[in-house]
């Protein structure tokens, strides 16, 4: 496939971050991408809101940029992670990871009925969880076959500290959010994945899923340990294997898997992982390259890699996939020495057939 960069969105002024985004088609067959713009700080608990843009071409130009959800609407300093899902009653869902303050992270389902001009009815999807840091990254929201929806998470155990400040265990648990009832309600499936091996200082973090066709569902979690780590469910979500190592080598950087519509299935990921001695930039955190393999049986074997991008400088991260008629977009951070850090600025990328 060819590819050519179709949209960068780069940090300016007081903005400073543009980051971690997802698409979804309209009515009218204009594309939406919606990532959030931190202010004044590139942290990820800085004042951050949602913004979108809108392409009426098939992604080969995009409009000028609009607020789509103020953190004041859940009444938070930030909201980012941004998941796009179309309803069944018609609605665009928006998931978002809501905080209160950097010891209590909530994820919320802020409808549109209206296809994207205003998002303005707020679901909270934690009715019924302990209060606490729970991790939900951008483009991650999948609907089964069955037409639950399911929502991957990671849970990070936090604490006041002396001096006001917070504690935080980097070691993710992953937990998992379904709703059977189009979002209206939320349940915790019974079952959470842990790291067996106390030696991980990561635990395992920022979860995917993907739907196999037998009814599989597969998860996949971002580690410390040279690989991403699987672990696999039979029951829609509800209870999981254990986890092991998967075949996908990668530093603690997320990987994107997701199925095109001819069945395929396409994974976007960092292969070289941050092996002793491998030299870091300050900027790029070793989450380069950025690659993209297929398969065309379930997993079982992959194409070879292709590089997307591979500036020694930059780091390539957070991807989220749309599939045209004709090829298909793939967003990720892509920041460098410029901007200061990797999560900094935003690549859309256009791909179709040679």
């Amino acid at each position: 496939m060819l590819s050519r960069v179709v949209q960068l969105l780069k940090p300016e002024k007081e903005i400073r971050r543009i980051s971690e985004g997802d698409f979804v088609r309209l009515r009218d067959g204009r594309i939406l991408f919606a990532c959030s713009r931190f202010y004044g700080d590139i942290a990820d608990d800085a004042h951050a809101e949602v913004a979108g843009w809108f392409s009426r071409d098939e992604g080969e130009s995009w409009g000028e940029m609009r607020t789509l959800l103020s953190p004041d609407t859940l009444h938070v300093n930030n909201v980012m992670s941004v998941n796009l899902l179309r309803m069944n009653n018609g609605d665009i869902g928006m998931f978002v990871v809501a905080k209160p303050d950097d010891r209590i992270y909530r994820i919320y389902l802020v409808r549109s009925g209206d296809d994207g001009a205003h998002f303005d009815r707020v679901t909270d999807c934690q009715e019924k969880t302990a209060v606490g840091q729970y991790v939900l990254n951008n483009s991650r929201v999948i609907r089964l076959t069955t037409g639950r929806i399911l929502l991957p998470l990671a849970y990070h155990r936090t604490n006041a500290a002396p001096g006001g400040t917070s504690c935080k265990d980097g070691r993710g648990v992953a937990v998992f959010l379904y709703s059977d009832d189009d979002g209206a309600t939320w349940e915790e499936a019974p079952d959470t994945v842990s790291m067996p091996f106390p030696s991980s200082r990561s635990g395992l973090q920022e979860p995917g899923v993907l739907e196999m066709r037998n009814g599989t569902i597969y998860a996949y979690f971002r580690t410390d340990l040279h690989a991403q780590w699987e672990a696999f469910s039979y029951d829609g979500g509800l209870h999981w294997t254990s986890a092991q190592p998967s075949r996908f080598t990668s530093p603690l950087s997320p990987m994107k898997i997701v199925r095109d519509p001819d069945g395929r299935l396409l994974a976007v990921w960092n292969p070289v992982p941050n092996y002793a001695g491998r030299v870091l930039s300050k900027t790029g955190w070793g989450r380069t390259p950025l690659v993209m393999a297929w398969s065309s049986d379930e997993g079982n074997t992959w194409s070879a890699p292709e590089v997307l991008e591979c500036e020694p400088e930059h780091g390539y991260c957070y991807p989220a996939v749309f599939f045209l008629k004709d090829g298909m977009l793939i967003s990720y951070c892509s920041g460098g020495p410029e901007e200061g850090s990797c999560l900094a600025r935003t690549t859309i990328r256009k791909f179709t057939q040679g």
